[in-house]
């Protein structure tokens, strides 16, 4: 879903010597964003791998949370998929795959981008149904429904990636919109329903549900007739850190994205360093998918326990299911009940 900003080498003799240095580095930055997509490509491939063996080993996706959060992995590891042939492309400056290729790996990508997104977006609201009111949502939040509204997703994230089947195209060595198909107010007008879908509103909801669970958490705790416990305020920061790292995460590795690709209709001649930034952002944006395992393991005590018992099974104590953390949890329990925002 990106425009290829090539560089525009002078033809001037005057210039050659600079455009010939300005080649030079741009195969060794080539070498670098190579090596960079591999290894995005393999941690992003490995942690969402297992986290997908996790869910289906010891949990078996026996809560809302872990069905959400294993279909985000799932969109997230085949995410990764078209990750190799973006870097190729890159590298080479050439799609060398054929048209019907391009149209294949970016409807795929697409698909699994606006999934992954929107899955992350449902557990916003998941997580703040959960610790907020267990009792009320409890008819919402069952497996079963979680799936339902899981396959969802899945076919609503095929309706903005359908143009990309007419629209992109490989007939001109590059794997991108074809300009004599797709006119100029298209792409635009693409842009901004992707942002929209694909960022804004997702971003949104999930600063809107996570602030309204950090506010509702400490606003409980502050009415309670209990005294505050080392341990309650210990659960009150993990919760905020995590909320700050999701929503951090997910802006930073995004957002440049969005900002390049409508910078991009304003230039006609993009230089050397806008095509550098621009292959940076994109691999930006797929870094985003190994952040989720990563959150998954710092902030989720249970799945911290699934990891270590997957990978050490024998130094692991006897597994437990996800729901225990946060399906039954009730602010106004002053029980000192383990909160676990993600698991």
């Amino acid at each position: 879903m990106f425009r290829n900003a090539a560089s525009v080498v002078d033809t001037d003799d005057s210039f050659m010597d600079e455009d010939l240095f300005m080649q030079r580095q741009f195969d060794a930055f080539s070498v670098t964003m190579a090596v960079l997509y591999l290894v995005v490509c393999v941690v992003g491939l490995g942690g969402n791998s297992l986290v997908i063996i996790t869910i289906l080993k010891l949990d078996k996706m026996s809560s809302a949370t872990t069905v959400y959060i294993f279909n985000l992995a799932l969109a997230d590891g085949l995410f990764m998929i078209g990750l190799p042939f973006i870097a190729i492309q890159n590298f080479q400056n050439h799609w060398p795959f054929g048209d019907l290729t391009c149209k294949l790996v970016m409807v795929l990508d697409g698909i699994n981008q606006f999934t992954s997104v929107f899955c992350l977006t449902v557990m916003s609201v998941d997580r703040y149904m959960a610790l907020v009111d267990p009792l009320r949502f409890a008819h919402w939040r069952t497996p079963r429904r979680a799936k339902i509204i899981a396959a969802f997703l899945w076919l609503f994230s095929l309706l903005p990636v359908l143009p990309m089947a007419v629209y992109f195209s490989a007939h001109y060595g590059l794997c991108t919109v074809d300009p004599y198909v797709a006119p100029h107010t298209w792409w635009l007008t693409f842009l901004i329903y992707a942002f929209m879908l694909g960022f804004a509103l997702p971003f949104t909801v999930m600063i809107v549900f996570y602030s309204a669970l950090v506010v509702t958490l400490r606003s409980a705790r502050q009415q309670s007739r209990t005294v505050s416990t080392p341990e309650t305020q210990k659960q009150e920061k993990q919760i905020t850190k995590m909320v700050v790292a999701v929503v951090l995460v997910f802006g930073v590795c995004w957002l440049p994205f969005y900002v390049l690709n409508f910078c991009s209709l304003q230039r006609n001649d993009p230089m050397l360093i806008f095509a550098r930034s621009f292959e940076f952002v994109v691999l930006l944006s797929y870094s985003w998918s190994c952040a989720n395992p990563i959150l998954y393991a710092c902030f989720s005590e249970t799945f911290g326990r699934y990891f270590r018992a997957l990978l050490c099974p024998c130094k692991s104590p006897p597994r437990t299911h996800c729901n225990g953390d946060t399906e039954g949890y009730d602010l106004h329990d002053t029980n000192g009940q383990s909160i676990n925002v993600l698991a």
